[in-house]
């Protein structure tokens, strides 16, 4: 990429990401306000982007990379508890990042199952259920719990309490990973 496209993507994902955080609603962020925002003409965003789907996704996966570069969880812990690490920070990626997340999943052509950070977590994910249980109804299951964090359920639920959130997410990984349906150990936080 020539550098002054690199600048301009930069800029863009950027001022994408301030409309973004700062809208109440996907809905408030367009192409236009991005592309004044980011002080480029229109034509480079559809250029570079395609349509308004592939620049939020872009920005999604921008950030989903770095949760998920920053995420720590140690392979030495019991596959339970892995996955409920693994959730929890997808939920707190989904409550930091809400209006994006649901401009994501929200739209056609962007389904969340639709891109490489949901293809990520969901093979992580397969293969901790089938590391506790056995690689029967792995794929499922890892579906099953990724629908625990979809952006639309966190935005039905975003005025809980973290505590709950993490309860509610222990008890879900628990009786699909744990032993005899307890949950996973660690912090209810």
């Amino acid at each position: 990429m020539r550098a002054d496209a690199l600048r301009n993507r930069e800029s863009v994902l950027a001022a994408a990401g301030r409309l973004f955080d700062a809208a109440a609603d996907p809905d408030q962020v367009s192409m236009d306000d991005v592309a004044a925002a980011a002080g480029v003409g229109k034509g480079t965003l559809f250029r570079r982007f395609g349509d308004r789907i592939g620049l939020i996704r872009a920005l999604y996966e921008e950030r989903g990379l770095r949760m998920r570069d920053a995420l720590t969880v140690s392979p030495t812990l019991p596959a339970a508890e892995q996955a409920a690490e693994l959730l929890r920070a997808m939920l707190r990626f989904k409550l930091d990042n809400r209006v994006l997340t649901l401009a994501l999943e929200s739209a056609g052509g962007g389904s969340p199952y639709r891109n490489e950070a949901y293809d990520h977590w969901h093979a992580l994910l397969a293969g901790l259920v089938a590391e506790a249980r056995g690689p029967q109804a792995a794929d499922y299951l890892a579906h099953a719990l990724l629908a625990a964090v979809r952006s639309d359920l966190v935005e039905h639920l975003r005025d809980w309490p973290e505590a709950r959130w993490h309860a509610g997410l222990n008890a879900l990984v628990g009786s699909v990973l744990g032993d005899d349906g307890q949950s996973p150990a660690g912090p209810a936080r």
